[in-house]
């Protein structure tokens, strides 16, 4: 062996770039277009594939399965439409579908497209090994040794938790991830939890043929929203057969052999069968394992990022998406990494303090007071900005106005038996929105004009010259207007 080949063996390839990034899902890869876009020589480090959760196990997929039971649930709706589409929906087109749409689970697009932007990828895992020093060992057990000269940008993303219950490792539970990629239909199948995964993938498999059952340990769905949102689709998927039950705690997960039927033990003795179990049931950091500890963090922890998703301490060191825990969102991860990707490019070109404009291109003031999310259920359920429970709580004096959205003419155009309901939570100080949430069929698209108001916190009195088109749903925010004009809602 050569002296140069035994160096490498030992040490790794060495390079230099101006920036790392680890991780190219969807947040890793918008960091890479914007400091590429600045002229920032970049690497980019996946341990599996580009593209990220997002793409392969979360975002794409779950919308893939569930598109076809929301067309099928407003078809249904719709005079002269609803006798043809009363059978059931071919599940494995379905699932066939979603296959084509994560690209059979393979990369190659999105490492054309990374490639297209002339970062280098790296494959495999890769650690922090002090201070601007990434190790990568690739899957072959090559060593590849990257060191940045302005920044490296974690970008990991969470994973999936799984409670500490007697008998569930041996159980092989879902988590989100095996829930949009089963490849069949469970006869039977039991959700543990009552958030935006649970409630989603009940839904999905629910029409796709599976019985099922939710158990949620809290009050109703959706616990984030305003209480009206998980009421909504809770009786939504009751009335298509699904059992919902609330104020229930799991204690243990039977499986002998990890095949056959499951148990789920309820505290108190009763239990819940199932032929799968799902638990939606929180993230964690996908930070245990990157090497933390050599910059003096703690393994596994969310990491402490200020505006600019720069991390506390450490002046080349940058968190952005989920492992800020600032919001879980792919949406919020992406605009997360456009400021970050600015202000890595503004300080490698020698600007010192960034400032501390909100609406500067250096400071994501969204994820503290305009979150959007839509949760894509039948009926659909948006939020952005505050709860009036929130608001109240962070001592705010408010008002919530509430509209049954059956009050809008736009609602009729969606057929018979249309149920929704509309809150806007108002500032009685500055007389701005504070928060907005929906839930009914089509109101995903109404999401975006409340964000615009939370996030420009525009007063009321100009919301007034914005005027909705005749007949769309968007007359709700006219509606909403006219009762906070006439002094309807609590204060």
């Amino acid at each position: 062996m050569t002296q140069t080949a035994e160096h490498e063996r030992t040490h790794g390839h060495e390079h230099t770039y101006d920036v790392v990034v680890l991780g190219a899902g969807p947040v890793g890869e918008n960091v890479v277009d914007r400091v590429r876009a600045a002229g920032l020589t970049t690497a980019v480090v996946e341990a599996e594939l580009v593209g990220g959760e997002c793409s392969y196990w979360a975002c794409m997929p779950s919308k893939s399965l569930l598109r076809p039971a929301i067309a099928r649930a407003e078809a249904r709706r719709v005079p002269g439409l609803r006798a043809h589409v009363y059978g059931p929906l071919d599940a494995q087109e379905v699932l066939a579908h979603r296959d084509r749409v994560v690209g059979d689970w393979k990369d190659d697009g999105q490492v054309e497209w990374v490639e297209s932007t002339g970062a280098e990828l790296y494959r495999g895992h890769g650690r922090l090994a002090g201070p601007r020093r990434v190790v990568v060992r690739s899957p072959e057990g090559e060593r590849h040794v990257l060191t940045a000269r302005h920044a490296v940008a974690v970008c990991t993303g969470s994973r999936a938790v799984l409670p500490d219950l007697p008998g569930l490792p041996g159980a092989r539970p879902w988590t989100s991830r095996e829930a949009t990629s089963s490849s069949r239909v469970p006869e039977r199948l039991v959700v543990v939890g009552g958030g935006v995964v649970g409630t989603e993938m009940a839904t999905a498999w629910q029409a796709l043929g599976s019985q099922v059952t939710m158990l949620v340990r809290g009050k109703g769905l959706l616990p984030r929203m305003e209480p009206f949102a998980g009421e909504h689709v809770a009786a939504a998927l009751t009335e298509r057969g699904a059992v919902v039950r609330t104020g229930v705690d799991v204690s243990a997960v039977v499986r002998d052999g990890g095949t056959g039927p499951v148990t789920v033990v309820l505290e108190g003795g009763d239990h819940v069968e199932g032929d799968e179990v799902l638990f939606a049931t929180g993230r964690r950091p996908r930070t245990e394992d990157i090497g933390l500890e050599t910059i003096g963090l703690e393994p596994g922890s969310w990491l402490s990022v200020d505006d600019s998703l720069r991390v506390d301490g450490h002046d080349w060191l940058y968190a952005v998406g989920d492992v800020n825990h600032r919001a879980l969102l792919t949406h919020q991860g992406k605009y997360q990494a456009r400021i970050a990707g600015a202000a890595i490019a503004a300080r490698a070109d020698g600007a010192g303090d960034l400032g501390t404009d909100p609406w500067g291109p250096h400071s994501a003031t969204a994820d503290h007071a305009a979150v959007p999310q839509v949760v894509f259920t039948d009926p659909e359920a948006a939020s952005v900005g505050l709860t009036l429970e929130a608001a109240e709580a962070a001592g705010h004096r408010v008002r919530a106005v509430d509209l049954d959205l059956t009050s809008v003419a736009g609602a009729g155009l969606y057929g018979q038996g249309y149920r929704g309901h509309a809150r806007m939570v108002v500032d009685l100080e500055r007389e701005t929105v504070l928060g907005v949430t929906f839930v009914g069929p089509g109101i995903g698209e109404l999401l975006h004009s409340a964000t615009v108001a939370v996030a420009g916190e525009v007063p009321v009195s100009r919301l007034w010259h914005a005027v909705p088109s005749y007949p769309t749903l968007s007359e709700a925010w006219l509606r909403l207007l006219e009762a906070y004009r006439d002094g309807a809602g609590s204060s």
